[in-house]
């Protein structure tokens, strides 16, 4: 079976929640039987998110590849399962920059290099890479931005002619907002059939519209926008705001969007979506027994996205454990040793977030500090890990001005240093160590217990790492390691073996729990703070 192309639009306002629908349909066709793959295309001229900030983009999100990717592909694995790479996630930079090398090799002969056809060609080029391989059943394609920016006109217009050119073999959905003005009193469809109209000035004819709304649409008010808007009444879908994401594939299958997507390629239904082991997910975030207090300790705490993985990890490990875990927010640049106590006092564990540079790194010794010497639960990743040796190198191995090498070059004790393949990097954009690297556990640990093998995979995004040649005397006095790179030697895992739970890691766990594998040391932490 060739390839079926599913695209997924915006209008109206961003943040609608386009990868999530995105992401619940890829659940849905997935249920059924359906080989999917997801992928986002962002009109940033960035290469990748890797070098941004934060608070421009939210969390960056790290493929087994090693490819740095927008926080989407985080949704698209946690609900599906399923592993994405560099070829899920394209920005307008990369599109921009391989057009570019082809025309300094001189691929195209002379030519004029234009936006149509050249970028559009590449744009199509790398939207049907991921079905070129017949892997795929159905390629699911969100678009980011919203239709009018300047930015998504090339990714839109390079739509316009796949859907052309595919023929039958492609759905369009566009995501708008229809909001509820309280004076009057209504509920208004102006600004998706003004959001239609601009897809239809492009040339694009949506086929489902999906209304994000925060009150139910009458069978009216679709009827109208199905008159307005050129598409069949069946396929204005509503979706209702709800408590948590992960309804919202079950809110779909409700609204019938994957059989109405499977009918308009032309697919068999098959049988029903199974959702079963979801449902049951959905019962135990709901009916939970106990609840736990976390503290989120990092220097972005003000934009949440920033730890969307970490945080979807602790709603999949709350679940597990029948429980709730609620969140607090701790911004590390807030926190000192004299206010610690007030401020943690009731967490039952604490968790010091990745993250670079030094601001907050005071903050976050002291949180370190203050769970280790109370036998509180602590969970430290990255930058949290590194922090936790630091702050056991300055208070129990008494080295005063112990740091790492990234926050002071001249320390005379770099616990935590430059990796050696690291020193002669100059660029920053994809020159860190990244993606999948075996870790193999000792056993009895902590981390051997959560996950009950040997032999890890896990990802990184890092390019500091503990310092190998202090590691005896970290050792002798208590921090043992419990992880290893097989091959380079390298200290994946820290512990304290006589702490209730203390650990600490290189990599990044929360790039791997999804609602179907709920990451072992997330549930394994989540269960000492109940404990």
């Amino acid at each position: 079976m060739s390839t079926k192309y599913v695209f997924v639009t915006g209008g109206v306002a961003s943040s609608l929640g386009k990868g999530i629908i995105a992401s619940s349909l890829a659940k849905l066709l997935q249920s059924r039987g359906y080989r999917v793959a997801n992928q986002k295309l962002d009109p940033y001229i960035n290469i990748d998110p890797g070098t941004l900030n934060p608070y421009e983009h939210g969390e960056c999100y790290v493929t087994d590849d090693g490819a740095e990717t927008d926080l989407d592909l985080g949704h698209y694995e946690r609900f599906t399962g399923c592993p994405t790479s560099k070829a899920n996630n394209i920005t307008t930079g990369r599109i921009y920059q391989n057009v570019i090398n082809k025309e300094r090799k001189g691929d195209y002969l002379g030519k004029t290099v234009q936006i149509v056809p050249h970028i559009t060609d590449e744009i199509k080029r790398n939207i049907k890479l991921l079905g070129s391989k017949g892997e795929y059943d159905v390629v699911i394609t969100e678009i980011g931005g919203t239709v009018g920016d300047i930015e998504s006109l090339p990714f839109l217009e390079a739509v316009r002619q796949l859907r052309w050119e595919l023929g039958e073999k492609s759905v369009l959905i566009h995501l708008t907002l229809v909001p509820f003005l309280s004076a009057a009193g209504e509920l208004k469809t102006k600004p998706t059939q003004h959001s239609v109209k601009s897809l239809l000035e492009i040339g694009v004819q949506p086929d489902i519209l999906v209304l994000r709304t925060e009150h139910p649409l009458s069978n009216d008010l679709k009827r109208k926008v199905a008159l307005f808007c050129n598409v069949q009444p069946e396929a204005v879908v509503e979706s209702r705001d709800v408590s948590t994401i992960y309804e919202v594939p079950v809110r779909m299958e409700e609204e019938k969007l994957d059989k109405t997507v499977l009918e308009m390629l032309g697919l068999p239904l098959n049988s029903g979506p199974d959702l079963e082991q979801w449902k049951q997910f959905l019962y135990k975030l709901n009916n939970y027994r106990e609840e736990i207090q976390v503290g989120l300790v990092g220097k972005y705490v003000e934009l949440h996205d920033a730890y969307k993985s970490i945080v979807e990890s602790f709603i999949h490990a709350g679940a597990v454990n029948d429980c709730k875990v609620n969140i607090h927010w701790i911004h590390s640049e807030e926190l000192t040793e004299e206010n610690a106590e007030e401020v943690l006092k009731n967490l039952h564990g604490i968790l010091v977030a990745p993250g670079f540079g030094h601001r907050g790194i005071t903050g976050k010794l002291a949180a370190i500090r203050y769970a280790r010497t109370r036998n509180i639960p602590f969970f430290g990743i990255c930058l949290g890990m590194q922090m936790a040796v630091i702050e056991f190198a300055r208070n129990v191995l008494h080295w005063e001005g112990a740091d790492s090498t990234e926050i002071s070059s001249k320390t005379k004790y770099p616990v935590i240093d430059l990796m050696n393949d690291q020193k002669e990097v100059t660029e920053k954009g994809g020159t860190m160590r990244l993606g999948a690297y075996k870790c193999e556990l000792k056993e009895g640990s902590k981390a051997w217990e959560a996950y009950g093998q040997k032999i890890i995979e896990e990802r990184h995004r890092h390019r500091y790492e503990f310092n190998n040649r202090f590691k005896a005397q970290f050792e002798a006095a208590g921090m043992i390691t419990t992880g290893i790179n097989p091959e380079t030697g390298l200290t994946e895992i820290i512990e304290i073996p006589e702490h209730k739970w203390f650990v600490g890691t290189q990599f990044h766990p929360e790039y791997k729990s999804s609602v179907a594998r709920p990451h072992p040391l997330f549930v394994a932490f989540v269960k000492a703070c109940l404990s």
